[in-house]
Formats: C-alpha cells, sequence, structure tokens
C-alpha cells in the first residue's frame, strides 16, 4: 500500500466536516419519519397481528419455531421472541413515538436510532405480510445507518447512504426494463398508474385526466431519473447536487398524485445527504491544522464492517435481478443479511395494472340481502373524494389491493380477515371504516370484484362521483359461512 493509498483508506473515516448541519437535519426529518411509521402501526398492528388479529403473532412464532428450530432466533430476528402479547406490539409502536420524539429534540440520539432500529425491525417481522413491502425495507436500512451518524457521519457513512439512494433508484429503473411490462415500454405507464395504483389521492384524478403527450413526458421523466440521474450521486458535488434536486422534483410529483406513506418523504431525506452545508447555506467548521478529524477505533470498525457486508451482497443481488448468479459465500450470507433489515433489493412499480379491479367483502344473515364492508381508505364509494392521507398507511387497505391480483398468496390473511368479521373483533373490525353488522355478525361473508375507473370530467361535473363501476362477479364461488351461526 502507498502513502497515497493509505490517506485516501484514512480519509474515508474521518468526520464528514461539510455535512454536519445536513447530517443533523437529516436525522431530524428521519425522526420525523420514524414517529409517523410508529404512529400509524400503533394504530394497526394489534388488528394486524395481535392475538385476535388477522395473522396473530403467537402462532406465527410458533410456526417459525417449528420450521427452523434455533436457527429462527437469527433468521427471523425480534425482540417479540421474549414477550409477544398485544400489550408488547402496542408498546413496541409505542415506544417508537417516545424515541422518535427523543431524536427529534436530539436526546441520546445515538441509543435513540439503535432502539428504534430495533423496535421497528421487530415490528417488521411480527406484521409478517402486512410489513412485507420497500418503504419498510428502506426504512430499517435508512435507520440502521444513521446509528453512526450523531457525532458527525463519516466519509464512508454518508457514501453508503449515496449507495443506498443509488440502489433504490437504479434498482427501480432496471426493474421496470426487465419486467416486460408493454407499458413502460410504450411508455403509456402513467395512463394507467393514476387510475390503477394501490391507493390514489383526490390528485391522481386530476393527474389521469392530463393529456397523453404529458404523461407519456411524464413517463420518460420517471425513466431517466431512475436509470440516468443515480449515476451522478458518485460524481463530484455539482453533479450531486443536481441529482439531489431532481430526484426531489420526481418524489414531489409523485407526492400530487399518490398515497405512498413515508416511502416518498423518506427517499426525499435520503436526498439531503447529497447536499452539503454550503447548499443550505451555512458555512462548515473549518478543518483543523493538523488534519481529517477521525473516529474512534469502534466506529471506524464497526462501520468497515457494515461497508464490507452490505456493499458486496446488496450488489450481488442487484445484479441477480439481471440473471448474474450469486456466489456461494453471498447466496448463504444474503438471508441474515436481510433478515436484519439490510441489503434488500427495490423494485417500484416495475409493471403497472392497466384496470383497477377491486375486492368489496360483504355480508348476509340470510344468503338474500347483502350488506358491504366499507374499508376506510381504498375506492368503494362511487362518490368519495379520494383522501390524502400521507404518511399514514393503512395495510388492510393496501393489502385488499393486491387480493385480485394475486388470490393464492394472499388467501391465508384473507381468511383470517373473515374470521375475524364472523366474531366481530373490534380489533379487526376498527381497521374497516365501519362495521354494518355490529349488532350481530353475518351468517355468510362473500367476496366481489367491480371494475372501477375514474370518472371524466364531464361524468364528474354532473354527478359529483369521482369513480365508476361495474360488476365482475364473485372472487370465489362459495361464500365462507360463519361455524358458530346455527
Amino acid at each position: 500500500m502507498t502513502p497515497r493509498s493509505g490517506i485516501a483508506i484514512s480519509s474515508l473515516f474521518a468526520v464528514a466536516e461539510d455535512q454536519r448541519r445536513v447530517s443533523r437535519l437529516f436525522l431530524r426529518v428521519l425522526a420525523l419519519i420514524y414517529f409517523s411509521a410508529f404512529a400509524s402501526l400503533a394504530l394497526q398492528i394489534e388488528g394486524l397481528a395481535g392475538s385476535h388479529g388477522i395473522l396473530p403473532l403467537a402462532g406465527h412464532l410458533d410456526t417459525l419455531h417449528q420450521q427452523l428450530g434455533a436457527a429462527a432466533y437469527w433468521r427471523v430476528p425480534m425482540l417479540f421472541w421474549l414477550w409477544s402479547s398485544d400489550t408488547a406490539l402496542l408498546g413496541a409502536a409505542l415506544a417508537g413515538c417516545g424515541f422518535s420524539l427523543l431524536l427529534l429534540l436530539d436526546r441520546l440520539p445515538r441509543l435513540s436510532l439503535a432502539i428504534l432500529f430495533l423496535l421497528y425491525l421487530s415490528l417488521f417481522h411480527a406484521g409478517q405480510i402486512f410489513m412485507n413491502f420497500q418503504w419498510d425495507y428502506l426504512l430499517l436500512e435508512a435507520g440502521f445507518l444513521a446509528i453512526f451518524v450523531p457525532g458527525g457521519a463519516s466519509k464512508l457513512v454518508i457514501w453508503l447512504f449515496h449507495w443506498l439512494l443509488f440502489r433504490l433508484r437504479f434498482e427501480s429503473g432496471v426493474s421496470k426494463l426487465i419486467s416486460g411490462d408493454p407499458s413502460w415500454a410504450d411508455l403509456s405507464a402513467l395512463q394507467f398508474y393514476f387510475e390503477t395504483q394501490p391507493l390514489p389521492h383526490w390528485g391522481a384524478w386530476y393527474a389521469h385526466q392530463l393529456p397523453d403527450a404529458l404523461l407519456i413526458a411524464g413517463a420518460v421523466l420517471i425513466l431517466a431519473a431512475e436509470l440516468a440521474i443515480p449515476f451522478l450521486v458518485f460524481l463530484p458535488r455539482r453533479f450531486r447536487l443536481a441529482a439531489a434536486w431532481i430526484t426531489l422534483l420526481t418524489q414531489v410529483l409523485i407526492l400530487l398524485s399518490s398515497n405512498h406513506n413515508f416511502f416518498n418523504l423518506l427517499t426525499m431525506a435520503l436526498c439531503l445527504l447529497l447536499l452539503d452545508d454550503r447548499a443550505l447555506g451555512a458555512t462548515s467548521a473549518p478543518t483543523r491544522p493538523e488534519g481529517l478529524r477521525q473516529h474512534g477505533v469502534f466506529y471506524t470498525t464497526a462501520t468497515a464492517l457494515v461497508a464490507a457486508v452490505v456493499v458486496p451482497v446488496s450488489a450481488a443481488l442487484g445484479l441477480e435481478m439481471v440473471g448474474v448468479a450469486l456466489a456461494e459465500p453471498v447466496a448463504v450470507a444474503a438471508p441474515y443479511v436481510r433478515a436484519f433489515g439490510l441489503a434488500h433489493r427495490y423494485h417500484v412499480f416495475p409493471t403497472i395494472s392497466r384496470q383497477r379491479i377491486e375486492i368489496e367483502l360483504q355480508g348476509s344473515r340470510d344468503g338474500s340481502n347483502w350488506q358491504p364492508y366499507p374499508f376506510r381508505y381504498k375506492p368503494q364509494a362511487l362518490d368519495r373524494r379520494p383522501a390524502f392521507i400521507v404518511p399514514h398507511q393503512p395495510r388492510l387497505d393496501w393489502m385488499a389491493w393486491f387480493v385480485p391480483l394475486s388470490l393464492p398468496m394472499n388467501q391465508q390473511w384473507l381468511d383470517g380477515l373473515v374470521g375475524r368479521l364472523f366474531e366481530n373483533e373490534p380489533a379487526v373490525t376498527d381497521l374497516l371504516n365501519d362495521n354494518p353488522f355490529a349488532d350481530g355478525a353475518p351468517r355468510y361473508i362473500r367476496a366481489q370484484l367491480f371494475l372501477y375507473r375514474f370518472t371524466t370530467a364531464e361524468q364528474k361535473a354532473k354527478t359529483g362521483d369521482w369513480w365508476q363501476r361495474e360488476p365482475l362477479g364473485p372472487l370465489l364461488w362459495v361464500p365462507w359461512i360463519n361455524p358458530s351461526a346455527r
């Protein structure tokens, strides 16, 4: 190793003095995002994974232990192996809110970040399929790296954040190219996306009315922002700033038309770390005469180990997307690394649905008169204005969007939901907008499918409806029957 290379490696572990204020701002924004994520879960976790929820955690833990034995503790790491009651689930979500506020106030920031990561990782695994989303992966990865930010992030840690943002954006672009979806190939994706996305808000209706030429231009912008712009994050300052502002612009446009909880907000927060204090109008602290300020041995060793694991595993998993087989050491390590919330693959909307097919659960006591169970946010009533709910994610509403697309992978939780509706379980019925059978459970529940379309401007002006729909028939030909009914 030459003296120059030794100096270059040493500088990786030096404090990024020109990003001190940017790093502190990032932590404040991350604190707010963490708070929103935990608060959202506090409203839902008992109904999703509680003892009387749709997918009870206790049964999940038993299954994991039977399948994996002692390895379950490492393959599915969470605090709930110690205590899995409803109190523990709700307590973890509320504790997350509390430590988020501590982080926001800059009190015990490193300890708060470590606890926030452990709490979210535990809820991530406890929530099972309801937590299996890319924003959950992104929050875990960003939250873990953030543990190394208080006191001054090293240049290596800043680079790891850049690597995370690059993977998020570039892999999402690549996934669109390799998916074979014709709507990305012919640039018609946005002519369908606003209408068929999981939870559109009212802005999506207006975006859907835009001229086709503008929607095609939007698809070009998205592909360019995901396939070309990410490479700028590794270039000199002016290119990084351009990458930050272009990415921020695309995220604002998405927010104006989509409910993606905290996903876009977190992506925007990561863009902050492409900036420096000068970009915020602040003067960076001068470099000390004796050279760059270095972190201690523990910090240096820990961040070096993180980089040595996360970078090759995440790179190999990214290459696997395009058909490059994993080397055996990576194939062995990847499940354990991902189990701890790191090195995930990202693929934001690689395919676009061309039709919006919605499921509606209906109950009946006599098999003739059916009443719908109204969801809180997903399209159902035609005249209900699609709500803007960022940064909240109603996970039951979101999962319901997937049922018509892939029933087999959703059968378990759908059966669990119906079973709890037959029991009139409050933790589950509270996830809905209303319970039409609050005075007594129905004898039958069926699932009907409907094709939804946005109304045109003329139709909306005439009827006031945001949606129009037509029935498609049953999801299943045989309804569920209440086992307790007589």
